[in-house]
């Protein structure tokens, strides 16, 4: 822990106002995840995005159960402003456990929901803003090192879980579909009379 204070010190040389100014703005789009909610919600509305949409969806649900639920609570991990009390935030202090960043976590999982989702030109773009997301964390002194690296991994997997389930459940359905049409097709030809073969112009 000591090193990761350490690593944290060193961004706090790095403080300027503007650049002070741009890491708050880039957390604050992390905020509760609503730029990737919005993001979500925006493809969903759209047909031929509809599926990225659910993937994402499917993708920051899973997050929100692993990262707030379940390992915040269960590693209890103090946040580093609470060890280190001289730091200045430019923040407000946060209510809830530090490990695992839960800005990181849902800023990967909504990247890697559309690298699997095959959106090419979207994941990559979306991956600078998750990085910026990340290191602002760390600038902004409201996580250890360790808590972004747990939150990348966390939101690569949930980004994966996402697109399994939603690929799990389009085929369900597809199935039910097809197995609807064969049963129609069987209860069809069962129905049948020869009177009706002598008249379908196919069996002339």
């Amino acid at each position: 822990m000591n090193i990761e204070l350490k690593i944290l010190d060193w961004f706090q040389t790095l403080h300027t106002p503007v650049l002070d100014k741009f890491m708050v703005f880039v957390t604050s789009l992390g905020n509760a995840g609503i730029l990737w909610i919005v993001l979500t919600v925006l493809f969903l509305t759209i047909p031929k995005m509809r599926k990225t949409g659910a993937v994402m969806a499917a993708a920051l649900i899973i997050d929100a159960l692993l990262c707030n639920v379940v390992l915040k609570n269960l590693v209890a991990r103090t946040r580093p402003y609470d060890v280190n009390t001289g730091v200045q935030l430019l923040v407000s202090k946060l209510h809830d456990y530090s490990f695992p960043s839960g800005h990181t976590a849902a800023s990967f999982a909504s990247v890697a929901a559309l690298y699997f989702a095959g959106e090419k030109k979207l994941w990559k773009p979306t991956l600078v803003l998750a990085c910026l997301i990340a290191i602002s964390r760390l600038y902004l002194y409201v996580h250890y090192p360790t808590d972004i690296l747990g939150g990348v991994l966390l939101g690569l997997v949930a980004g994966y879980l996402g697109y399994k389930l939603v690929r799990l459940l389009e085929n369900k359905i597809s199935g039910r579909k097809n197995g609807g049409e064969q049963d129609e097709r069987r209860k069809y030809n069962v129905n049948r009379t020869p009177v009706d073969d002598f008249s379908d112009p196919r069996n002339h």
